[in-house]
């Protein structure tokens, strides 16, 4: 089997975010064929879209993975489901947000994924926890994460605290 690298974009913003990224990325190590290769700092935004709920806890991880970007996207929804993600509307509150945003330098479109994903570059809560585990981060058809991390200067972001 050959191993990929991917990156996966974690959000919660209910029922102890900083608690629920933490299980999520031991999760992540716990998928068959993968591995948990890094795992960015924990960082509080603001929510785009619907903004009556409260702020979003943000993080990247880095994993080395057997699965199939297929594979993996149905191995994330079932950890959303553990963590009890309900899908109520678009940008609803949520326990937990498990997103593909890169796997490998692969440029996929169908039912249900794309990948890269597809608001990765306009996100500073995206953008900087990659950007701190991957310094050299490249988004295919868009370019270097750094400059995109540039174009989302009036999105505030702050990196909380590690949690001892």
């Amino acid at each position: 089997m050959s191993e990929h690298i991917a990156f996966i974009g974690l959000g919660s913003n209910l029922e102890d975010p900083r608690s629920q990224l933490q299980r999520a990325f031991a999760a992540l190590g716990e998928l068959p064929g993968t591995c948990l290769v890094a795992q960015s700092s924990l960082y509080r935004s603001a929510p785009l879209g619907f903004q009556d709920q409260p702020d979003f806890v943000n993080a990247v991880a880095k994993i080395a993975t057997a699965l199939s970007p297929q594979a993996l996207l149905q191995a994330l929804l079932q950890i959303e489901h553990s963590h009890g993600r309900e899908r109520t509307f678009r940008n609803a509150p949520r326990t937990l947000d498990l997103d593909i945003l890169l796997y490998d330098d692969v440029r996929l479109h169908e039912h249900g994924l794309t990948i890269p994903h597809p608001q990765m570059h306009r996100r500073a809560f995206v953008l900087r926890p990659l950007l701190e585990i991957a310094p050299d981060a490249s988004i295919p058809a868009v370019g270097d994460a750094r400059n995109a991390l540039q174009e989302c200067h009036d999105q505030s972001l702050e990196r909380l605290a590690d949690v001892a």
